[in-house]
């Protein structure tokens, strides 16, 4: 009769034999290790990543700025705007983009006024470019804020810009009889 001892043995050879070392004896693989890595198939395209609208991803059409905005913007889009523009631009540019922020304020490098003279005659495309791809000292935000969002900060600049600018002609001519009328009660929040 076997022991306790010779089964336990015998169980535990059985056991062992029934390991595989697979994982032990397969090759190591790197990261982009030419064969290891593939490429998309060709003709197609990674979802989120068709850039057909030049205008809408770059700001440029044939290698220029746009003058105009790829999609019409309402009131909720310039009011998304000036949300996104508090976020990412006021630190620096300050919330009337006169480039005194906060982060100005604290002896960091000046941040460029919207109100000169040459942003103030600048096209749409050129803001877009540089909120995408950053400019000088300030970082491009191509990765933090979506291509809509970009858009709609750059219509709440120019909103900016003819706050401080804008004259008597901005106005339609049916409309400027508004301006003289009574000053209407500030809403209460």
């Amino acid at each position: 009769m076997p022991s306790k001892f010779s089964f336990a043995i015998l169980a535990a050879t059985v056991l062992v034999a029934g390991c595989r070392q697979d994982m032990h004896d397969t090759p190591r693989y790197e990261a982009y290790e030419a064969g290891v890595s593939r490429g998309a198939p060709a003709g197609t395209v990674a979802r989120g990543w068709l850039r057909a609208d030049e205008a809408l991803h770059t700001g440029k059409m044939n290698g220029q700025f746009v003058e105009e905005f790829p999609f019409a913007i309402g009131r909720a889009d310039l009011a998304r705007g000036q949300e996104r523009f508090n976020i990412y631009c006021t630190p620096c540019h300050g919330t009337l983009g006169d480039g005194n922020g906060m982060v100005v304020q604290r002896g960091m490098r000046q941040a460029a006024s919207y109100h000169q003279d040459r942003l103030r005659q600048e096209k749409l495309g050129y803001f877009f470019d540089v909120t995408t791809n950053g400019f000088g000292a300030m970082q491009g935000y191509a990765e933090q804020i979506p291509v809509r969002d970009r858009w709609l900060i750059v219509a709440y600049v120019r909103t900016l810009q003819l706050s401080q600018y804008a004259s008597i002609d901005d106005v339609p001519a049916d409309r400027r009889g508004e301006l003289d009328g009574p000053a209407r009660p500030a809403e209460k929040h």
